[in-house]
């Protein structure tokens, strides 16, 4: 008999679905013994706390195009996952309890940086542990793609599309604020598919008269209009001066709701420009996986599912070179993956007139 313990941890995103059902079904199709697959609720909270219940073929069925996660998801900070909760459970000594309590052979989680980290503690800890790459936000080392990553980018695109028709009516600047609050994959591919004029990332510090400047050559070749891409977590070069402590202080005392808002404000005061933000914020990881991701997600599965046939644990799938492999835990844990200032994709943007405001 071959048990195999699934969860879906940190935020949900398209394609969780189609991953899991890509895992059991490889190995429903190439196991020679018969199998139980048991889903722990919630994430990790789940596997703490005993939550879970045993899945059959006909929980898989019809979830391909399914977003979200029938198992349900949480956020369990890996920071305080050695911290006893409030009734002193070692939550740690907690998960490897009911792991072999129902005698696993393996737990599959899908997951994120912080996820990572956790299961790579659990590793270490000696239990069959097996990952799928999963982010909207493409951050993950390790992996060239997540999956979730390419929907959320169609949908983001989608917001840019029709906003090109409202700002090109009214003659505005508008703002449209993309999820990424460490890493700019998501806004950077989105804002580029969507026509942005100026893409605003984390990775790459503003300065605001280089957007305005980028505005007034609009303006001054006839555009009549600006789009502007901000990353939730675009930052300016006066901020990114501050040391961690003194820009924590400051973000105590912001008075906007975000840095999109911020922007706005600058933009309007220094050229009286009529400036509009729209903030798609969780539809960007929502509704239904796009075809790539359906794809992408089900051959992760299945990799997995063949990692687990061969007794091969402690790694992540991973997508390297357009190749399905596979990447040490301890490879991968705690470390981000960022869009670099100098790569082609910066380069080639700005050949395209896109200004980072840098």
């Amino acid at each position: 008999m071959l048990r195999i313990g699934m969860l879906t941890s940190g935020g949900d995103c398209q394609a969780l679905n189609a991953a899991m059902r890509g895992v059991v079904k490889c190995i429903y199709n190439n196991a020679k013994d018969d199998v139980e697959f048991y889903g722990f609720e919630d994430g990790y909270k789940g596997l703490i706390y005993g939550k879970f219940r045993m899945l059959t073929g006909a929980d898989f069925t019809g979830i391909l195009t399914r977003g979200g996660t029938i198992l349900g998801t949480s956020r369990v900070p890996f920071k305080t996952i050695r911290e006893p909760d409030e009734n002193g459970l070692d939550k740690v000594a907690a998960m490897k309890q009911n792991y072999y309590k129902l005698q696993l052979d393996c737990l599959v989680m899908l997951g994120g940086n912080g996820s990572t980290k956790t299961a790579n503690l659990l590793s270490e800890e000696g239990l069959n542990v097996i990952t799928l790459p999963k982010t909207i936000d493409n951050d993950l080392y390790g992996t060239d793609m997540t999956f979730g990553f390419q929907s959320a980018v169609e949908i983001a695109t989608t917001a840019f599309d029709q906003i090109h028709t409202t700002a090109s009516s009214h003659g505005r600047v508008f703002i449209v604020e993309i999820m990424g609050h460490k890493v700019g994959f998501l806004p950077l591919n989105a804002g580029m598919a969507g026509g942005a004029d100026i893409i605003l990332i984390p990775e790459i510090p503003y300065d605001i008269n280089n957007v305005i400047d980028k505005i007034e050559e609009r303006d001054a070749r006839g555009s009549r209009f600006t789009i502007i891409c901000v990353a939730e977590g675009a930052i300016s070069k006066d901020d990114a001066k501050l040391s961690k402590k003194d820009y924590a202080k400051k973000l105590e005392n912001y008075t906007f709701p975000s840095v999109s808002y911020e922007i706005a404000d600058q933009i309007q005061k220094k050229t009286g420009r009529e400036v509009r933000v729209t903030v798609p914020g969780h539809v960007q990881r929502g509704g239904q996986p796009c075809p790539y991701d359906r794809v992408f997600a089900s051959r992760l599965g299945a990799e997995a599912g063949k990692m687990i046939l061969k007794g091969e644990f402690g790694y992540m799938v991973s997508y390297k070179n357009r190749e399905m492999t596979k990447v040490p835990l301890k490879d991968v844990a705690g470390k981000l993956k960022t869009v670099d200032p100098k790569s082609d994709i910066i380069k080639e943007a700005k050949m395209l007139g896109i200004s980072f405001g840098d």
